[in-house]
């Protein structure tokens, strides 16, 4: 074992089948989000939990999408892909949030889809829930963390279980080194600069194990 799995305690990896269910819930424009959501389904699948890969509502209008191409691109390949609704917030024991950055916050369409939770919130569904989330821009201080943040600021008042990965394997820091979740800059081409497909699995199997703990000690 490395010192870095040693001084930071890297886990365990396991193939035994969990009965957690995961929703991996996404905004994206330029695929990089839709990415790394499918990356997190596959690490979660590895842990043996139960996932769901949804999209939020798309708001911008039509016209805004037709001029960019690369959007375009991303709402074809995702067309398929569910929207998010509350029932899955209330079906899951788990999520996962991957967004893009806006000025240092959430994209609109993902703050709408945690707005519109006022319902479960209210009837206490949104308590316990395990999350964590994950996030891009074009550069690598473009509000990645503060992202990250305000998405948490949120889930505190969920009464949700914040699950980040800290450092607790040594693939978070060949992705950049973010405590607070997986992070990536996005190049003008469009493409991930930092490596971070196994910091985003081991993200997920994080939040999946957590989230076994979570339940097993409310049963």
């Amino acid at each position: 074992m490395s010192f870095l799995a040693k001084l930071f305690g890297k886990s365990k990896e396991t193939n035994e089948m969990s009965n957690i269910k995961l929703a991996v819930v996404f905004y994206s424009m330029g695929g990089t989000n839709y990415q790394l959501a499918k990356w997190a389904e596959e690490g979660a699948k590895q842990a043996g939990a139960e996932v769901r890969v949804l999209k939020v509502q798309e708001l911008a209008p039509e016209s805004a999408i037709e001029g960019n191409e690369g959007w375009k691109a991303t709402v074809e390949a995702t067309k398929d892909v569910p929207v998010a609704t509350s029932e899955d917030i209330e079906w899951a024991d788990a999520i996962i949030f991957s967004v893009p950055t806006r000025f240092g916050n959430m994209p609109s369409q993902m703050k709408q889809f945690l707005d519109i939770q006022g319902g479960l919130w209210a009837n206490g569904k949104t308590i316990n829930k395990v999350v964590s989330a994950m996030s891009s821009a074009q550069n690598p201080h473009g509000g990645q963390e503060a992202t990250l943040l305000s998405l948490y600021t949120s889930m505190m008042h969920w009464g949700a279980i914040i699950a980040a990965p800290g450092y607790t394997d040594p693939v978070v820091f060949g992705a950049g080194g973010n405590p607070y979740g997986t992070s990536v800059t996005v190049g003008q081409d469009g493409k991930m600069i930092e490596d971070v497909e196994a910091a985003v699995k081991h993200q997920a199997k994080r939040t999946v194990t957590v989230a076994e703990w979570v339940k097993k000690g409310n049963q």
